[in-house]
């Protein structure tokens, strides 16, 4: 048993699961979020950590949290480790929140057409199941913001479902209520960060009810540049793909690789593609906080 193993069981401090970029624990009736400075991309955990994207992506969760909780609950209790609590690697990195039972799909917001949702729309002239004018460009603004849930997968791609498909997992009235919520916490960031000369593409949120109440919470991580696609205004120019404040640079950095197909292992990232990847994290995080 190493030190941290023996650290986390004096505390009483239950390891859960490590996900592709969090790790998760139980600590009496919380739940434990702890941000890694790992990063994925294409679904493969790449094997070079980026410096403080952990820390970086809870302290802008931590500001997304608390200017929304009046738009919607969220589960936060505290980013502070309790006293009797011996884990320095956790500080920065933790949010203890309410348990919830997070239901099963991803809320996925799209405001424009990039990423698998351009995708789709080159092949079937949909986007999430919802039929789109014709002769729309890559990172064209839609016509009005769409709800586009996903069926979460811990390891491998996660699975894009239509509204019928996903009314069938949720049940019509928890569907309406997600995509209500989704929908709304969309709208409000996404003018708020323009008014910041940024705009928000898409973004993945999840939901949980709260064991304790029934109530519905907002959960995990919400506007941060692993779950969402950030990009300047000022050089917004629809036709093909946008420079961004997200995991895109690494994506395009990965393109080019010829040797790599997209499945893991990862490739080791070049020092460069490391700093100019955290200097993206950082400068979001200045400029929408």
């Amino acid at each position: 048993m190493d030190s941290l193993e023996k650290r986390l069981a004096a505390a009483g401090v239950t390891t859960v699961r490590s996900g592709k970029v969090r790790d998760i624990y139980t600590w009496r009736d919380e739940i434990w979020l702890v941000a890694s400075d790992r990063i994925s991309a294409y679904d493969v955990i790449m094997p070079t950590p980026i410096p403080d994207k952990g820390k970086i992506l809870t302290m802008l969760s931590a500001h997304w949290f608390t200017l929304t909780a009046d738009l919607c609950p969220n589960h936060v209790l505290s980013y502070s480790l309790p006293a009797e609590a011996d884990l320095p690697e956790f500080a920065g990195r933790l949010t203890r929140g309410r348990r919830c039972e997070i239901f099963p799909v991803e809320c996925v917001a799209r405001g424009y057409l990039a990423g698998s949702g351009w995708e789709e729309y080159r092949e079937r002239g949909t986007v999430g199941g919802h039929r789109l004018p014709t002769g729309l460009r890559e990172s064209d603004q839609l016509p009005e913001p769409l709800f586009t849930p996903a069926r979460k997968n811990d390891y491998g791609h996660d699975e894009n479902l239509t509204p019928d498909e996903a009314r069938a997992e949720l049940g019509e009235e928890r569907y309406a209520e997600l995509r209500d919520l989704t929908l709304g916490l969309y709208s409000w960031a996404a003018a708020y960060a323009n008014a910041r000369g940024i705009l928000l593409a898409d973004t993945k949120l999840e939901f949980g009810q709260e064991m304790a109440t029934g109530q519905v919470l907002l959960a995990d991580e919400i506007f941060t540049p692993d779950s969402s696609r950030f990009w300047p205004a000022d050089t917004y120019q629809p036709g093909g793909s946008q420079p961004s404040f997200d995991k895109q640079y690494l994506r395009d950095y990965l393109k080019t690789l010829t040797t790599w197909n997209k499945t893991a292992p990862g490739p080791e990232l070049p020092p460069e593609v490391v700093a100019n990847t955290r200097a993206k994290y950082l400068e979001a995080l200045e400029r929408l906080s």
